[in-house]
C-alpha cells in the first residue's frame, strides 16, 4: 500500500551516445533552458526597440555569469572543502558539477555587472 505514496525515479541519465560521448538529460535540459532564456530576452529587446548592440554584451555576461556561477555554486554549496583543498578541480567543468541555484546567482551578478 505504500508503494502507491511514492515515486521511484530510475531514469538513466543518459538519453544516448554520439561518437563515443554521452548526451545526458541535465546537459539537454540545460541547453533547452539557455536557448529558450535567449530567444525571451531577444523578443524583450525588440518589443522595447533596444539596440542590438546590448543584447550582444549582454549575451556573453549572461553565458559566463550562469557557467562560472553554476559550477562555483556547485563546488562551494555541496563539496567545499574538497574543492577549497584541490582548487584546479573546479576548473573540471566537463567532469560534471553544475549546480542551478549557483547559475541563477551568476546570471544576477553578470546582470547587475
Amino acid at each position: 500500500m505504500n508503494t502507491l505514496l511514492s515515486v521511484t525515479w530510475n531514469v538513466d541519465p543518459t538519453i544516448f551516445t554520439i561518437l563515443g560521448r554521452e548526451i545526458r538529460w541535465y546537459g539537454l535540459l540545460w541547453v533547452i533552458g539557455l536557448i529558450v532564456a535567449v530567444y525571451m530576452v531577444q523578443r524583450i529587446f525588440k518589443y522595447e526597440k533596444l539596440p542590438e548592440k546590448w543584447f550582444d554584451s549582454l549575451f556573453v555576461y549572461m553565458m559566463l555569469g550562469i557557467i562560472l556561477g553554476a559550477r562555483l555554486g556547485h563546488c562551494l554549496f555541496y563539496e567545499p572543502k574538497y574543492y577549497l583543498s584541490n582548487p584546479v578541480e573546479i576548473l573540471k567543468i566537463w567532469e560534471g558539477g553544475l549546480a542551478s541555484h549557483g547559475g541563477v546567482i551568476g546570471i544576477i551578478i553578470a546582470v547587475w555587472l
